[in-house]
């Protein structure tokens, strides 16, 4: 089906055995900068999956390179026997193993103390989005760093890996260089287009020096910064055309870490489409001589096939579908494509993970990051029912089936999916779906008895005998007491998903949990036609999501003239206006010349259920036991699948 996709690669002296690649990307599984247990479990998942060639995440050369307190470090020997042990692991698998060689310069995020640490960068030009303010680097720091980079790069090679990988994507030191925004020097590193790009020639020269002709050198590198001062295509192509020192490929990205706008390109949301970085990459190819990898959500090898036969690149990153399916690789090389679980760019469990400074994972396979929790086949099979058919009742039923379980699955709708159900019609957030398809796909792969339009009560349940219950009946939107005098009309967010709209006018959202929801559904009426006031108990819209999925929404409702009121509660209405109170101040708002209200206040557990089975083995799980999102839930039914 894929004879591009698994077609050998050659990149420099090196055969790769397929063109997926698992590009860079830190997974806060470090031990004090070292290699952890959890890193090499996690890597050697994806490396038995299949995938051809893995880059293992940005890795600091010296001290100065720090740019989270959890990054992966390679600058003194205390770092090898941990990266030997995770190359040899890797290859032991058959893939090939690559480091990233990384230097953030003014891009910090935090530092192991909590202090802000010195940044040091090729101008004192500060940063918009950490907001931090660097100190130029003299010339003598920087030949000490194109060092750093040679040694770190011997001492990576020395460990087993078999090539390293220069970050000079993402507005990371090597591009700071490049760009005539960031780099306002005046000697020999700064000016002309030549003098720019000197740093990033003598890194490279220095590391093919420290690591030989029989390692790679491979370059990674944003063709588009995406950002009012980043570097366009074309001066990127300008660039890359003063490379003379060896680099044997091109990874090519997009966007920068220094601007909110920029920043969202680095782990694109569902909302980008899919593979739009590939117009870059095929420019990069009239331009470079070397093999390019492009990354930019490639989640599917229908769409890397494509991309390869049409020679738009020459190979594919597909990290966010290699995070939440390790495996498909082999699925997709034994013609197993409707086994794989496909990513659907929520980000909430990955890049979501990293930016809270927690190991990342997978909304939809929480087993990612917890390779250590193995199922274990059930010693003694027993009959198990899972009442509820959102995402912690498929999981459950799903993981129990799975070790050996008889497993009845009632769900009282005739749609699997829960609140799911909800979420995919949220605007730019329909991939979202995607989540309940490959849950009951999996369920429904290890046998799983699934009965649609099946309203459980205690009598239905115990007809079915079961030794084991899971409580999965999910949650309910909140609606707590109004201060309600001749009301406009009040509705819930979901009565509004359902199709259910205010009459034309002005509309307040009131917004509790400053998620997907409040902001989203406001996006929602703008479009159709409603003005809308946002108003949120947080700081601001999307207060609790990612921040590239929230850049992009908050843009769409900002587009829209969305009004966002931040630290605002909803207190009543009348017919004509909304009262809020500020929740610093207590201090009474009136929003006047209202024609509507639309709550988004939390959701209230549906856990009547468990109470009354008793005599019965009970668990309870998502939002029955508490509500929280889809992550947990799936989480949850992960958990409760693995005790039963």
């Amino acid at each position: 089906m894929f004879p591009h996709l698994f077609s050998p690669l050659v990149l420099g002296p090196l055969t790769i055995r397929n063109r997926i690649v698992s590009t860079g990307h830190d997974t806060v599984m470090t031990e004090e900068g070292l290699v952890s247990d959890q890193l090499v479990n996690y890597q050697e998942a994806r490396a038995r999956g299949g995938v051809g060639l893995i880059v293992v995440q940005a890795t600091g050369i010296n001290n100065a390179s720090r740019y989270t307190s959890h990054v992966l470090m390679a600058d003194t020997d205390d770092a090898t026997p941990g990266l030997a042990r995770l190359a040899r692991t890797i290859r032991a698998h058959g893939a090939t193993a690559f480091i990233q060689l990384f230097h953030g310069g003014r891009e910090i995020m935090d530092a192991l103390d909590g202090t802000m640490p010195v940044a040091l960068a090729p101008s004192a030009v500060p940063n918009e989005r950490f907001h931090v303010m660097p100190r130029a680097m003299s010339i003598l720091e920087i030949e000490q760093v194109v060092e750093d980079y040679g040694t770190t790069a011997r001492r990576v090679i020395d460990a087993g890996f078999q090539g390293v990988e220069i970050v000079a994507s993402h507005g990371y030191l090597p591009s700071q260089f490049l760009n005539p925004h960031v780099n306002v020097r005046d000697d020999r590193y700064g000016g002309s287009r030549a003098n720019r790009v000197r740093f990033l020639n003598e890194v490279l020269a220095r590391v093919d020096e420290a690591v030989g002709s029989e390692n790679v050198v491979g370059l990674r590198f944003s063709l588009g910064e995406e950002s009012a001062d980043g570097l366009t295509v074309e001066e990127g192509l300008e660039l890359l055309a003063q490379l003379t020192a060896r680099y044997d490929y091109l990874s090519v990205v997009q966007g920068t870490s220094a601007t909110l706008s920029g920043s969202d390109h680095i782990v694109p949301p569902m909302s980008f489409e899919a593979g739009y970085t590939v117009p870059a990459a095929v420019r990069a190819k009239q331009v470079v001589s070397v093999p390019v990898i492009v990354a930019g959500r490639i989640t599917r090898p229908f769409e890397a096939e494509r991309i390869l036969a049409q020679g738009e690149a020459d190979a594919v990153g597909m990290n966010r579908a290699l995070i939440c399916d390790p495996e498909m690789p082999n699925k997709a090389q034994t013609g197993r494509t409707e086994e794989t679980r496909w990513c659907i760019g929520c980000n909430q469990a990955c890049i979501g993970h990293f930016h809270s400074g927690h190991p990342i994972s997978c909304i939809q396979y929480p087993e990612t990051g917890r390779e250590h929790w193995v199922k274990v086949r059930a010693a003694s099979p027993r009959s198990v029912v899972v009442v509820g058919g959102g995402p912690g009742g498929l999981k459950a039923a799903a993981v129990a089936a799975e070790r050996g379980h008889r497993v009845t699955l009632l769900e009282a709708r005739t749609k699997l999916g829960g609140q799911i159900l909800e979420a995919e019609k949220l605007p730019g957030r329909a991939e979202f779906g995607g989540a309940a398809i490959n849950l009951e796909a999996e369920a429904r792969r290890f046998g799983v008895d699934i009965r649609l339009g099946v309203i459980a009560d205690i009598e239905s349940i115990r007809a079915l005998a079961p030794e084991v219950v899971v409580v999965a009946t999910g949650s309910r939107p909140r609606t707590p007491p109004l201060e309600l005098r001749d009301p406009m009309p009040v509705l819930t967010s979901s009565q509004v998903l359902a199709g259910e709209m205010p009459p034309a006018g002005r509309v307040v959202v009131a917004d509790w949990r400053c998620d997907w929801v409040g902001l989203g559904v406001s996006i929602l009426l703008a479009q159709n036609g409603q003005k809308v006031v946002l108003a949120v108990t947080g700081y601001h819209p999307g207060q609790r999501i990612q921040q590239y999925a929230r850049d992009v929404m908050i843009a769409q409702a900002t587009r829209l003239n969305v009004e966002f009121r931040p630290l605002l509660r909803v207190v009543g209405a009348d017919d004509t206006s909304v009262y809020l109170q500020h929740v610093l101040t207590d201090e009474t708002v009136e929003v006047e010349g209202c024609v509507g209200l639309v709550t988004a206040l939390g959701r209230d557990s549906n856990d009547e259920l468990s109470t009354a089975l008793s005599g019965h083995e009970v668990h309870v799980i998502g939002d029955a036991l508490a509500p929280r999102t889809a992550e947990e839930a799936v989480l949850d039914g992960l958990k409760v699948g693995l005790a039963i």
